[in-house]
């Protein structure tokens, strides 16, 4: 198959992770299996129209940047969208997927980026883990947890520290929008000598909630 059900795509700066403030084209598929408490991008849930791969790719080129995502919604719902992922590598893409940690990762090309959210209790959606999923992350990879409160944050410096992640993977801890205090969280993680990450929603802080930037 090489159609698949997009809500949007546009260029912008990369607001998360490693590659956070860099230029990046954004692939938005449709649908998601997860309904969590913060959602910033629930009119991806439904909606999108057909798109093949031709389209998405001479988008890209339109775009001017090398740095692909692909983002949801849950993109991996949507089996098209590893060809996908191939298919960007083959024309000289660097490829970032981010994912919710509920699908597995093993067929996702390796020279892939994978930003897997780890939801915690405050999302409502911690059960949806997949815990072999940690298999397949690398230290270029990241492990991000998007943290609602105090409770949230304890829960997630247990869960890196009895995993180890620290030593083999990227680990983020980032505050829901309009959640923590970011200066809060910062001192919990330098309280507790913890190994991450402190990462703002830079597209956030310089657009707002704004859709498509």
């Amino acid at each position: 198959m090489s159609l698949l059900r997009v809500t949007e795509t546009f260029t912008s700066l990369q607001g998360e992770g490693a590659h956070a403030g860099w230029p990046c084209f954004f692939v938005r598929l449709t649908g998601c299996n997860l309904r969590c408490s913060y959602c910033d991008s629930a009119y991806a849930y439904s909606g999108g129209v057909d798109m093949d791969f031709e389209e998405v790719l001479s988008l890209w080129r339109k775009s001017g940047t090398g740095l692909v995502q692909i983002t949801g919604g849950e993109p991996l719902l949507q089996p098209a969208a590893i060809a996908l992922m191939r298919e960007l590598l083959n024309a000289g893409a660097d490829v970032i997927l981010e994912t919710n940690g509920s699908i597995s990762l093993q067929n996702v090309p390796e020279r892939v980026v994978k930003v897997v959210d780890r939801k915690t209790p405050g999302s409502g959606m911690a059960h949806a883990w997949l815990p072999e999923n940690l298999r397949f992350v690398h230290l270029k990879d990241q492990i991000k947890c998007v943290l609602t409160g105090e409770a949230d944050y304890l829960w997630a410096r247990d869960w890196v520290r009895s995993c180890g992640l620290s030593f083999f993977v990227q680990v983020i801890f980032s505050p829901a929008w309009g959640g923590i205090a970011p200066r809060e969280l910062a001192h919990w993680i330098l309280r507790d000598g913890l190994q991450v990450r402190l990462q703002l929603q830079l597209h956030k802080l310089l657009w707002g909630d704004r859709r498509g930037v």
